[in-house]
């Protein structure tokens, strides 16, 4: 799952970043209200989680405007103030959760678990079909049909990462950002193997391909 993080306490930052990526979440990072906007419209994860007092946008705007955008993502409002009105505001806003700070990783990563499965509200939720195709994404475990995929680690974030994004273009710099969780270098060609390798395991064998490249722009897994 893809964490929006937006804090601009370096300390906080740090420490909320290196727990959830142990607990296996891939992180976005922002340190001002205005780019953890622009984060959250551009991009797509399963959570948020924002302090309140933010330099460019403060965390009650961009939940406020979030929400007038229709973008119902799951956000937890971080803050220093413990006054019952404060919590009021930021839930009136919009956000899903509030946590004072200071506050234990355990209780924020638990917070996250409970929206985050909040906003998946049936047993069916936990999979994915595309066509034939389908990825158990509690077991990891994937299928084509009667056969079972044997997919390597990379290989399956991957093939998730598309299948999230089912029918839209994803470029290789998302790819990049969001499966390797660092910036694209233009002079690799590790997503064109990889894309290569889970092409051989997913389509081969089978009249309908779901992985498609269009030129020049990315790659989009689709059964149409």
């Amino acid at each position: 799952m893809k964490i929006l993080l937006v804090e601009d306490d370096t300390r906080t930052a740090e420490f909320i970043s290196k727990g959830l990526k142990q607990a296996g979440y891939i992180i976005d990072h922002a340190d001002r209200g205005d780019d953890g906007f622009n984060k959250a419209i551009n991009d797509t994860y399963d959570a948020a989680v924002m302090d309140v007092m933010l330099p460019g946008m403060d965390g009650l705007s961009i939940v406020s405007k979030l929400r007038s955008r229709q973008n119902n993502m799951p956000i937890i409002m971080l803050s220093a103030k413990k006054e019952v009105d404060d919590r009021i505001f930021g839930l009136q806003a919009g956000a899903d959760d509030y946590l004072v700070k200071p506050f234990a990783f355990s209780e924020l990563l638990a917070r996250i678990q409970t929206i985050t499965r909040r906003n998946q509200p049936d047993i069916n939720s936990r999979y994915i079909n595309i066509g034939d195709l389908c990825i158990d994404i509690i077991s990891r475990k994937v299928t084509r049909g009667e056969k079972r995929l044997d997919l390597q680690p990379r290989e399956y974030t991957l093939l998730e990462y598309l299948a999230r994004h089912k029918g839209r273009v994803v470029s290789k710099i998302m790819i990049m950002e969001n499966v390797w969780e660092f910036n694209f270098d233009p002079q690799t060609n590790i997503v064109e193997s990889r894309i290569c390798r889970l092409r051989e395991k997913v389509d081969k064998g089978f009249d309908l391909k779901l992985i498609h490249t269009v030129r020049g722009v990315g790659y989009v897994l689709d059964a149409e």
